[in-house]
């Protein structure tokens, strides 16, 4: 589906009065799929269609509600709507909080395997007034007490997606080999026209963002957790955790190698999770960018989110000059691509087929908390022209860098949101 097609579309969030919050000690865990684990793509391939959608994504920027698709995030979860339930695909976004899948009657909807939610077809179905809590995140202006929740959700690129919320239940871990649960909330129903794009392989987005309509905010877990497997290994599926099991498995470096620092609040922002990241390390030498460079402003820009729905980090150009030039200088070639924003690439020698030995890449972060990246983590091998590439990509946006999927890949990550914590540990994430 090109991107100037129209949707409908059905938006699901839990709300917080009608949940009641989960037995003490428990928890539930899930399984995530690689969205391009049916795809049967080469390496090479799964890298291009990477880096496109990381360049999209630094390109656009992201502003206070960002306009999100499928072909910019990279794991899917299998969930369940309604009663009896209806299966439903969402991608696994912890950059957003509403959750949606595509709803009838629609007039242009993209075509998806399952059958498509109807309302009218499902017993546990019910609207919501403006007077509920649900409606205060995003009602619209003139909306009386009595009246259905109507709402407009703008994006930074002009485009909105308008609907009314209604009260639902979903079924998580629908899935071959999983248990199910099932947990009645509420749903926001997207009648949208205007939210275009390329929702490859899923038929929907699940929210994790840490504001108040986020689907972990508003089951009353409190923390969840996730593990990303090698992103070439499509095949092999990744895990999100909920509440009591979401604690951190301790990696081989045992307890010690657990890392946490407090979340930064953005008021403009407050469904992201910002990080204070102050510096980069090459090895042994700390890059010279200033630690303001990522500092988070009072009016919103800057500072570093982590998101899951980003594949590439994006560092802001003066940050991501300084690694590029410095990646560069380790593997004593010039870049194919200099003058760009793009994901650097360096002629490998002839009959090279191999990353050679990389230094760790460190992100430090204030408090005291660093995250190694191995060579793995932001180097690959493009097979197409022989070269190796930075998987990390630069934008002129003001609103600041994002750490990507690509660079979380075996790194297990703790949002608690209760205390607005973030904690990682590098982790075997097939083992997990």
């Amino acid at each position: 589906m090109g991107p100037l097609q129209t949707l409908s579309l059905l938006v699901l969030a839990s709300l917080v009065s009608s949940a009641a919050p989960p037995p003490s000690g428990s928890g539930h865990r899930f399984t995530l799929t690689h969205i391009d684990s049916k795809g049967g793509f080469t390496k090479a391939e799964l890298m291009r269609t990477a880096a496109h959608r990381s360049r999209l994504r630094a390109a656009t920027g992201f502003s206070a509600r960002p306009r999100l698709r499928s072909g910019q995030v990279e794991y899917l979860m299998e969930l369940a709507i309604g009663t009896p339930p209806v299966p439903f695909v969402a991608v696994f976004d912890t950059g957003s909080d509403l959750t949606w899948t595509q709803f009838q009657p629609c007039k242009l909807c993209f075509p998806q395997d399952t059958p498509v939610y109807d309302p009218t077809a499902l017993s546990s179905f019910s609207p919501l007034t403006c007077s509920s809590n649900a409606c205060l995140p995003v009602w619209s202006r003139g909306c009386a007490p009595s009246s259905l929740c109507g709402y407009r959700y703008a994006y930074g690129d002009g485009s909105h997606s308008a609907g009314v919320l209604g009260t639902e239940t979903l079924t998580f871990g629908s899935g071959p080999g999983q248990v199910p649960a099932a947990f009645a909330g509420a749903v926001a129903f997207d009648c949208s026209r205007d939210n275009g794009g390329d929702w490859y392989n899923s038929t929907g987005l699940v929210g994790f963002g840490r504001g108040s309509l986020s689907l972990v905010a508003q089951l009353w877990f409190g923390k969840f957790s996730y593990c990303l497997t090698g992103f070439f290994n499509t095949s092999l599926g990744s895990h999100v955790l909920f509440g009591s099991l979401a604690e951190l498995a301790h990696g081989g470096g045992g307890a010690a190698a657990v890392q946490s620092m407090p979340l930064v609040q953005s008021p403009q922002s407050p469904s992201r999770y910002y990080v204070s990241l102050k510096g980069i390390s090459l090895g042994d030498a700390r890059l010279p960018i200033p630690n303001k460079t990522f500092k988070l402003h009072a009016d919103g820009t800057g500072g570093m989110i982590v998101n899951s729905g980003t594949i590439f980090t994006v560092l802001v150009e003066s940050a991501f000059r300084v690694v590029a030039n410095h990646v560069a200088e380790v593997l004593d070639q010039p870049a194919l691509n200099t003058t760009s924003l793009e994901s650097p690439c360096f002629p490998a020698p002839a009959g090279e087929r191999q990353l050679p030995a990389m230094p760790d890449m460190v992100l430090h972060f204030i408090g005291g908390a660093d995250m190694r990246l191995h060579g793995d983590n932001y180097m690959s091998f493009n097979e197409e022209d022989s070269s190796f590439c930075l998987n990390i990509v630069g934008t002129t946006s003001a609103s600041g860098s994002v750490l990507g999927n690509f660079q979380q890949q075996n790194i297990q990550m703790l949002f608690d949101i209760t205390v607005g914590h973030f904690s990682f540990v590098p982790t075997d994430c097939s083992k997990l």
